[in-house]
């Protein structure tokens, strides 16, 4: 049986973690689960906030739980919290969150990663934690890397979206991270399933937990623009797969390059649209001032409660479901998106999985963060994006340290293959050795 941190033990780590602290002194809280769980802010939960990150969705207080949230709270589970994030998924280092920015387990002057960045957090400082994270474009992946755990991002459709405030529906994935293979064992299985109230949830097959990568796939188009240490790091686990007889194959992906200009112009489309319901009117914050024209109305809620990032996205999305543009952008990135998942496809012909480094550098600096412009955080994406925008069930694992810090690799499975992932995981946790921030329970 699990046993829960005492609330003294976690504010002995943190005092940020008083949130938890609070729900562990509840009395009626420990008598409510056998094991306890965080959820990121944009999956809605009885009896927390779900603010998406965003100051427009300050209060909101939904009355239903996510369905991911149900089935792990209807198998024992306690929601201990919600973790924070980039505004609505915007971004790669969780600093765009109206609340605040999370902060790297192993070294507080760097990035958790985005935008699940509060949920790898959680993972990586409390033991035997599962968080819920949702990823778009790479919001499990890229924070499980920076911040030393394992992330699973299941096949889009596999886990009911229901009670998830969207970015783009067409992307939007609820996963895991934590930091065992055990718990991906032991979790996954409980919040996939068809859900009537997600139809994209409802066609797919059976979840087999069962499945081994004894061939994988490594794209020369991944192994450009690497730093040395993430590199390294990334050679050595290869070596370390060749040595228990996993057979490492080049291969050519020449259609990955595509993947960052289309997904963002697929995602911030949806987005756009998607966000258009928060316009002082209906949804979000209300705008008192009646007497103004539509115009000033809507712009004077969305200009004071959106951050800067959520507006770049919503103006980039607006454009490119501009009269006229349908054909030259949001048509052709669609082709793109089919493009990828035929190359995907046809490497699974050979090779059990795609694998590449997660992300091009380990956690950067705040500092770093700040003097990079937008283009550069979305092109640190090029490397989850592809099988976000496949639909394709990926996971992140520590393979290597630099200076203290964790580098991730990510493999790729083709559709409803969930199981050879964990059967990876299983594998891998055997052969190489997790550190974990030095501040735990």
């Amino acid at each position: 049986m699990t046993t829960f941190p005492t609330a003294d033990q976690l504010r002995s780590i943190d005092e940020r973690h008083q949130v938890f602290c609070e729900r562990l002194e509840d009395p009626l809280a420990l008598d409510q689960g056998t094991f306890h769980f965080s959820a990121k802010d944009n999956l809605c939960s009885r009896g927390f906030q779900a603010r998406a990150g965003s100051r427009i969705l300050k209060g909101y207080r939904p009355p239903f739980d996510a369905t991911p949230i149900r089935k792990l709270r209807e198998s024992g589970g306690l929601l201990l919290g919600k973790t924070n994030m980039d505004e609505f998924g915007f971004g790669t280092f969780s600093t765009n969150s109206g609340f605040g920015v999370p902060r790297n387990p192993f070294d507080p002057e760097r990035s958790c990663g985005g935008s699940s960045g509060g949920a790898a957090a959680a993972a990586s400082l409390i033991p035997q934690h599962v968080a819920l994270g949702v990823s778009t474009g790479g919001s499990i992946s890229c924070p499980a890397a920076f911040c030393g755990v394992i992330g699973l991002t299941p096949t889009y459709g596999r886990v009911s979206r229901w009670g998830l405030i969207d970015y783009g529906n067409s992307l939007d994935k609820v996963g895991l991270l934590t930091r065992t293979a055990r718990d991906l064992e032991r979790y996954l299985p409980v919040i996939s399933g068809p859900d009537p109230k997600d139809p994209t949830s409802l066609t797919q097959p059976v979840l087999d937990m069962r499945g081994e990568v004894e061939t994988v796939a490594v794209p020369d188009e991944a192994l450009v623009g690497l730093s040395p240490e993430v590199a390294a790091s990334f050679r050595e686990a290869l070596k370390e797969l060749e040595r228990n007889g996993v057979k490492v194959r080049e291969v050519k992906m020449p259609s990955l390059r595509y993947a960052i200009p289309a997904y963002y112009i697929l995602a911030t489309s949806e987005a756009s649209t998607n966000l258009a319901r928060y316009c002082g009117m209906r949804f979000g914050a209300m705008n008192q001032e009646f007497d103004q024209g539509f115009n000033d109305f809507f712009a004077q809620t969305r200009s004071e409660d959106f951050g800067p990032e959520a507006k770049r996205r919503i103006l980039l999305g607006t454009f490119s479901r501009m009269v006229g543009f349908r054909n030259r952008y949001y048509m052709k990135a669609l082709q793109v998106r089919q493009l990828i998942i035929r190359e995907y496809r046809r490497v699974f012909d050979s090779c059990d999985a795609v694998l590449t480094p997660t992300m091009p550098f380990v956690a950067p600096r705040f500092d770093e963060i700040a003097r990079m412009r937008p283009l550069e955080m979305y092109q640190a994406d090029f490397l989850t994006v592809p099988p976000n925008l496949a639909g394709m069930p990926h996971l992140s694992l520590p393979c290597g340290y630099s200076h203290g810090m964790p580098v991730g690799m990510q493999a790729v499975t083709p559709q409803w293959t969930e199981g050879s992932l964990v059967g990876l995981a299983r594998f891998w946790e055997e052969e190489f050795h997790y550190r974990f921030p030095e501040v735990m329970v």
